[in-house]
C-alpha cells in the first residue's frame, strides 16, 4: 500500500539504529567523488547503492545530478538520468537498490511466524508523474513484495512512505554477513519482473505492474534521498548519523586506502601492506585506481609503468599484503613506504554484497 506522510526533518531521534539503510542521505560517494558515470549492470554507484540493468548504457548516475535544491534537512541526493530511452521488453529491468546485511535485519524475523512489519520512507523527485514501483526481496530473490508510491507533481520533492507486513514464508538469511534483505526502486521493468502490488509472492519481481517506466522517456530524471527502512507501522523522522559514524558503516563494504610500508623484493617488485580503516564484511577484492608510487629510505620515488596488483593475503578482513609489479631501478630488500600525498595513489577494497 502507499501512504503519504509528512516526514519531519528535526533530526531529534530517541532510538538509535532504527534505519537499516546505510548512506540513505546520499552523503558518501567514495568511488566517483560526485562525478557523473554510466554504470554497468550490478555496479555500485554512491556508497551502498547498487544499479541493476538488463541493457547497458541507459542511465547516468551522479550525486546531486542537475544541482537542484535537496529537501529541507538534506544536502545530497542520488540522481538518475536517462541517457538513452528504451521501450521496456518483458524481460527488461532497471533498478537502484540497496542490499542490507543479514546481521542488520535478523531481528525482523522474516521467514518466521514472528516477522515484523516494516516501513520504508524516502524523498523522491522525478521529471515524470504517476505511480512508481519498487520491491523488497530476500537474498535468493524468490520472495518479493512489489509496492507503489505516487509522484503527483513533476520536478518537486515528494515524501513517500510504504508499510509492509513482514514475510512469514520463504527462506530469509538470519544473522550472517550475507544479504538479509534487498530493497529496489524501479526505473522500469517488463512484465516478467512486475507483480501485483501489496502482497508477498514466491517470484522474482522487481517492480509493481503498471508502474512508471522512467527509462522509457529520453532525459527523464529520478532523484532520491532520505531513504529509511525501519521496523514498525509508521515512518519516523529520518535517523541522522554523525558523519564519521556513517563513513565507517560505508567502509565496511568499500574503502580507499594507501599502501603504507613494505619492501622491494626485486628491482621491479614491491610487497606492501594495506591496512583497512575498519574491518570489512569479508575478505576484500583489491584494485588499483592508477599506477602507484613508492619510496625507499635512500632513493625514490619509484612509479609503476603500468598497474599490476596481486593480493598475497588477508588477515581478519583488516590487513592485506599486496604485490605491485612494473617498477624499475629499485634495490632488493630495501624498506619502502607508500605515497599518501598523491591523491591518486590509492587501492580500492571492496567487500560489497
Amino acid at each position: 500500500m502507499t501512504l503519504a506522510v509528512n516526514i519531519a526533518q528535526s533530526g531529534s531521534n530517541n532510538v538509535t539504529f532504527r534505519n537499516r539503510i546505510i548512506n540513505g542521505a546520499m552523503v558518501f560517494d567514495q568511488r566517483n567523488a560526485g562525478a557523473s558515470v554510466t554504470p554497468a549492470d550490478s555496479a555500485y554507484t554512491l556508497d551502498r547503492w547498487k544499479y541493476f540493468a538488463s541493457q547497458a548504457s541507459k542511465f547516468t548516475v551522479q550525486q546531486n545530478a542537475g544541482s537542484v535544491t535537496p529537501p529541507a534537512g538534506f544536502s545530497n541526493y542520488l540522481g538518475m538520468t536517462v541517457a538513452s530511452a528504451v521501450t521496456v521488453g518483458a524481460g527488461d529491468y532497471f533498478t537502484i537498490s540497496q542490499l542490507i546485511e543479514g546481521f542488520n535485519t535478523a531481528d525482523l524475523g522474516f521467514g518466521t511466524a514472528n516477522a515484523k512489519t516494516i516501513t520504508i520512507s524516502a524523498w523522491v523527485r522525478s521529471s515524470l508523474t504517476g505511480t512508481f514501483g519498487g520491491v523488497v526481496l530476500n537474498s535468493a530473490a524468490n520472495r518479493s513484495y512489489p509496492f507503489t508510491y505516487s509522484i503527483s507533481t513533476a520536478n518537486t520533492w515528494t515524501p513517500i512512505s510504504v508499510t509492509i507486513a513482514g514475510d512469514t514464508s520463504g527462506t530469509w538469511i538470519g544473522a550472517t554477513n550475507g544479504t538479509g534483505l534487498r530493497i529496489d526502486f524501479s526505473l522500469g521493468a517488463g512484465s516478467t519482473y512486475s507483480g501485483t502490488a501489496g502482497a508477498w509472492a514466491g517470484a522474482t519481481y522487481l517492480s509493481a505492474t503498471g508502474a512508471v517506466s522512467v527509462v522509457g522517456t529520453a532525459s527523464a530524471t529520478f532523484y532520491i534521498t532520505g531513504v529509511q527502512l525501519e521496523a514498525g507501522t509508521t515512518a519516523s523522522p529520518f535517523e541522522y548519523c554523525q558523519y564519521g559514524q556513517e563513513l565507517i558503516l560505508c567502509q565496511r563494504y568499500f574503502q580507499l586506502v594507501f599502501p603504507t610500508a613494505g619492501n622491494a623484493t626485486t628491482s621491479t617488485v614491491a610487497d606492501m601492506i594495506v591496512s583497512c580503516f575498519t574491518p570489512m564484511r569479508t575478505n576484500a577484492t583489491l584494485n588499483q585506481n592508477g599506477v602507484l608510487t613508492v619510496y625507499d629510505d635512500q632513493v625514490g620515488p619509484f612509479t609503476q609503468s603500468s598497474t599490476s596488483i596481486v593480493n598475497l593475503g588477508n588477515q581478519n578482513n583488516v590487513v592485506n599484503t599486496i604485490r605491485l609489479n612494473n617498477f624499475s631501478g629499485m634495490t632488493a630488500n630495501r624498506f619502502l613506504i607508500g605515497s599518501p600525498g598523491n591523491p591518486s595513489n590509492y587501492v580500492t577494497l571492496s567487500a560489497e554484497l
